[in-house]
């Protein structure tokens, strides 16, 4: 059926077939090292606690089925399997079957975890990758051409995810709209990577640049999606190539690399005809009848949900990086609609003193990835994600993103806790839990040319107070 099939897409099919699995990779790496501190048993935010006040209809996850740290594991164990099988492409060569199923397990599996990973996994990505996930079970196998429908839906989702993120700027902070957010955001941003300290001491001329080129990939390169070839390839090609520079230049998570994914959904095979798969011999199988309906109710019921992030990309007070249902389908998308224009870290430090004094020594936690010690180069962590270090970030803005789990996580810091110790980069304290514990408010800049060369100090910081006074457990 020629409106069925896009003989001429194996390329994208290939490239988001791997793409999307080689992220869930990642996503179940994360939850494999994460999940149990964070969000176990003796979590910082314990899943058993909010199953208790939840339902399947409010969160569907099979936790509700059972709980245990041990069932957590065995979730990311298996995630992490499915995700290097569909990465070597093999489960593609076999029947049709095969790998719509083993993608219907990633996408149960990483719900699962998403629907009960509370603020830890509040970030737009978690739906992003779902939602890839989801339309990823349709894109069929290797003897069968890649299904036009599904691949229209990648470039709906594609144009969500960039034009959301371009309204919502448009319409946000006015630094956007006068093309000077950049002169600051290089510094603000979350977690900083290798080279954002050059770019934040490029020209100003150069962020104007920065500036114009977002909303060109934004506003722009999306709408040539909707377009023949080869206008949509050049669209696609845009996206990657401003997410690409995002990568160079910070620490996103999975946001760029899945969003690059699902761009090259526009590129036709024709843009690198060396890198394309070759075509089945004797040409593609005709598909069976139960995967064209399959594929034909996908595409009507993602035509009704997407009403809502229509309506949302047209309204005046857009939302962003908002889930219209439990099951993270058809979103919305969009990030930084406003910029900071200073940084400022909460620092957590210990001593062992009985009763802390003006002369007592503390010493400093460090972090994996979040600004801590001066002198340390901001490292490279993306598309690997960080939650406890990303949502110290959010912390540093306002309390109320601290609670309940920023105490929690002094308390068990206070009790020497293996699994919260195995969160962060160095413990302070090698031969056991310190007897207090504060958290300082500091105020960070990039240090200036002149200031690394005489220093070697990527960070000048300056206290501005404390977060937490200081803390200790009772009895102690």
């Amino acid at each position: 059926m020629d409106w069925f099939a896009a003989p001429d897409a194996r390329l994208a099919r290939w490239l988001l077939e791997r793409g999307i699995a080689l992220t869930y990779l990642v996503a179940f790496a994360a939850a494999y090292r994460q999940f149990p501190a964070l969000l176990g048993e003796q979590g910082l935010l314990p899943v058993p606690e909010f199953l208790r006040r939840s339902s399947f209809r409010d969160s569907p996850s099979l936790f509700h089925l059972h709980y245990s740290d041990r069932a957590a594991t065995a979730v990311a164990v298996i995630g992490l399997a499915v995700s290097l099988a569909m990465v070597s492409g093999l489960p593609q060569r076999g029947p049709l079957w095969l790998p719509l199923v083993l993608w219907i397990v990633l996408w149960l599996l990483y719900l699962s975890i998403v629907n009960v990973g509370q603020i830890f996994y509040a970030f737009g990505w978690e739906s992003l990758l779902l939602e890839a996930g989801f339309l990823a079970i349709f894109l069929g196998h290797a003897r069968t051409a890649p299904p036009l429908l599904i691949l229209w839906l990648f470039r709906w989702l594609a144009i969500r995810v960039e034009l959301g993120a371009g309204l919502i700027k448009l319409r946000g902070d006015r630094c956007w709209r006068e093309l000077s957010c950049m002169d600051y955001h290089h510094e603000t941003q979350p977690m900083p990577n290798p080279l954002s300290r050059l770019a934040h001491g490029a020209p100003r001329w150069f962020h104007r640049l920065e500036g114009v080129g977002n909303f060109v990939a934004q506003l722009g390169a999306p709408l040539l999606l909707v377009l023949p070839q080869p206008l949509a390839g050049v669209g696609a090609l845009m996206m990657i190539a401003t997410q690409a520079y995002l990568v160079a230049t910070g620490n996103y998570a999975w946001l760029n690399l899945i969003t690059m994914v699902i761009a090259a959904s526009a590129l036709p095979d024709a843009f690198f005809p060396w890198a394309a798969p070759t075509r089945p011999a004797g040409g593609f199988d005709p598909a069976p009848v139960w995967y064209l309906g399959a594929v034909v109710v996908v595409t009507g019921i993602y035509l009704v949900l997407s009403y809502w992030p229509a309506r949302n990309l047209l309204a005046r007070h857009q939302l962003m990086n908002y889930a219209f249902n439990r099951f993270h389908l058809a979103g919305t998308y969009g990030a930084f609609g406003s910029v900071t224009r200073e940084r400022f870290e909460i620092v957590l430090e210990g001593t062992r003193d009985r009763t802390p004094t003006p002369a007592s020594e503390w010493r400093e936690y460090g972090f994996k990835g979040k600004p801590g010690d001066p002198g340390r180069r901001p490292p490279q962590v993306a598309p690997y994600h960080l939650r406890l270090d990303w949502l110290m970030w959010f912390a540093a803005l306002s309390p109320r993103y601290a609670e309940p789990w920023l105490p929690r996580l002094v308390e068990r810091l206070l009790r020497g806790d293996r699994l919260a110790l195995g969160l962060l980069r160095s413990p302070a304290f090698a031969d056991g839990p310190p007897s207090w514990i504060r958290a300082r408010y500091y105020r960070y800049r990039f240090a200036s040319r002149e200031e690394h060369a005489a220093t070697r100090a990527w960070w000048v910081r300056t206290l501005e107070g404390d977060f937490l006074p200081p803390v200790s457990l009772p009895g102690r």
